[in-house]
């Protein structure tokens, strides 16, 4: 038996005999040519880009529920690409530069695009430059008169394991036998992870090597719940999950009759339970799962073309669409966090020696302010669609929340030059994800309507340790008591200015934080769309007095590990399916 640990990114339990997919290489030839040859390249490319297109629009072409409107959008997005005239310019230009045959050129700019993508330090990002590979797959395939492997051609029901997933491969997947998904690449943000969640198929990623030593028809055991994937399973362990397995589907029939009630606890007290969204095509995610809004709209997805910012207008139309999806729901959206280790290909260059403390989120924005404007512009515009709150991340203090709010003053005096209708009054948060802002919420409280607490960076910031660093990642503790200290104090000094305050951290999805933040006093929690049911369930079997109790006597502890044991076991006395988390 071999237990292998990944990342969860879609809830459930799955059995049965893998299917490994190796990875599909084409090999591609490399050439000289001559300059009189080039017209015939730009031909052959040109007529390989016509067949990517015909199949794209053949995909597209099926009925609901074949392809929904997450995946026509993902489709959609890749006929961009094909027919993006800048990207045919490169190839041209790059084929008289380079000299060499079509294939080998078209590779290169795949292999250049997509490495400087998923070099990136953001995982957003990173899984962006599948979308740059699919596209030259298919491109290649044509070209070399190769045919690309189908999973829709799998006839067995079985697990899937692979190296990694593009996106087309999911979209034409045969869903009716695929029961689960593992991968040695794939974080929680890529379209594996999203297309998984959306179709409720249980997945673990980032596996790193499953496919080196799992065998077609090996029996396998993928955990979605806690992230693993178990190979050749003893007896017992068999035995165990098949009962997990039945305990769990019960669970999630439970969980459907929580959509239409609200997160209220037994005596009353009201939760606004909201989801974390990268990309619109989550909106019919937030909404099957009973959200009472859009907590982080994450903009960064606009912005991941090479070399090219959105404009106001194409800004406009995704956010419209994401409000007008919502109404009446709230849906409150973060500004860029953009910079630092968050690379964008000939806009933002990377090499900065400390990223994570460098020039991102509204420090690009300030010294970029036409960008910045042109996002605030559009934000401001799209408020009359539906009800909107904006959000700044990474703000560290008065003086620079001062100045975000006058470019956002400048931006509302242009729009009334304009003549261009906007709220008025749309509510403006601030993310609290730097130590410096926890410190000094009472001051900030006074010139904001929210607060949102981003626990991934603020943790990070305040015990000082890198989660990506595997050596020290164990000491990310968010039951640390500084970091429980920390968010009382905001809360505190929130609800004292008489504003709300919320958390769009991983903490705010943790079920064994539910109580605990009740506890604390938190107002909003915002997390994946999948989870939210179970934080519901949670909280309308426990009452405010409870979850006082359960904090005042944790907040006595001295340590993250002695308010983890009590905490587990005082879940685990009180909900007996929280043992599956």
């Amino acid at each position: 038996m071999n237990v292998v640990e990944g990342i969860m990114v879609s809830p459930g339990i799955a059995i049965g005999p893998a299917c490994v997919r190796a990875p599909e290489l084409l090999s591609v030839p490399s050439y000289e040519i001559s300059m009189g040859q080039i017209p015939y390249e730009i031909e052959r490319f040109q007529a390989a880009r016509a067949k990517a297109v015909q199949d794209i629009e053949i995909l597209l072409q099926r009925g609901e529920p074949e392809i929904g409107d997450m995946e026509r959008k993902l489709l959609d997005s890749h006929l961009l690409m094909l027919n993006d005239p800048h990207f045919q310019e490169e190839l041209v230009r790059t084929l008289k530069e380079r000299r060499k045959n079509v294939e080998s050129v078209l590779r290169e700019i795949e292999e250049s695009l997509a490495e400087k993508l998923e070099s990136s330090g953001d995982e957003y990002l990173k899984e962006r430059g599948l979308d740059i590979r699919d596209v030259s797959n298919r491109l290649l395939s044509h070209l070399l008169k190769q045919k690309r492997g189908n999973l829709a051609d799998i006839d067995r029901e079985c697990v899937l394991v692979a190296h990694n997933l593009l996106p087309s491969d999911i979209i034409s997947m045969n869903r009716e036998k695929i029961v689960g998904i593992a991968t040695d690449f794939g974080g929680k943000t890529s379209h594996v992870a999203i297309l998984a969640r959306a179709f409720e198929i249980p997945a673990v990623l980032g596996l790193s090597d499953i496919t080196a030593f799992v065998r077609d028809q090996d029996n396998v055991i993928l955990d979605g719940n806690r992230g693993l994937v178990i190979v050749d399973p003893d007896e017992a362990t068999l035995k165990g999950y098949l009962t997990s397995k039945e305990a769990w589907q019960q669970h999630e029939l439970q969980l459907l009759n929580l959509n239409e009630l609200r997160a209220e606890t037994r005596d009353g007290k009201l939760l606004q339970l909201e989801s974390n969204i990268e990309v619109p095509d989550e909106i019919h995610s937030v909404l099957a799962h009973g959200a009472d809004g859009i907590g982080l709209f994450r903009s960064e997805f606009l912005y991941i073309v090479p070399r090219k910012f959105p404009d106001e207008e194409e800004q406009l139309q995704a956010y419209n669409r994401v409000l007008e999806g919502m109404k009446p729901r709230s849906v409150t959206i973060r500004t860029l966090d953009l910079g630092g280790d968050k690379v964008i290909p000939g806009v933002i260059p990377g090499g900065e020696l400390n990223p994570i403390l460098g020039w991102r989120a509204v420090r690009f924005c300030l010294s970029k302010p036409d960008v910045f404007k042109s996002q605030l512009r559009a934000l401001l515009r799209a408020s009359v669609h539906g009800n909107l709150k904006i959000m700044f991340p990474m703000i560290s203090g008065a003086e620079e929340l001062e100045s975000t709010l006058e470019i956002l003053e400048e931006a509302k005096d242009e729009l009334r030059g304009r003549g261009q209708p906007f709220d008025e009054h749309v509510p403006i948060g601030i993310m609290i994800e730097v130590p410096s802002a926890a410190f000094t919420s009472d001051i900030l409280a006074r010139k904001v309507s929210f607060f949102s607490i981003g626990t991934n960076d603020l943790i990070q910031y305040m015990i000082a340790v890198d989660r990506e660093n595997e050596r020290i990642a164990y000491l990310y503790e968010p039951f640390h008591p500084g970091v429980l200290r920390l968010i009382k104090m905001v809360v505190d000094n929130a609800h004292s200015n008489g504003i709300p305050v919320g958390m769009c951290g991983e903490m705010a999805g943790d079920p064994y934080a539910a109580v605990i933040l009740l506890g604390l006093g938190l107002d909003e929690y915002s997390m994946s769309a999948i989870g939210i049911p179970t934080i519901k369930r949670i909280i309308r079997s426990v009452t405010i007095a409870e979850a006082e109790e359960l904090v005042g006597t944790i907040m006595e502890m001295k340590s993250s590990q002695e308010i983890d044991r009590y905490v587990r076991a005082w879940m685990g006395e009180r909900f007996d399916f929280i043992s599956q988390y």
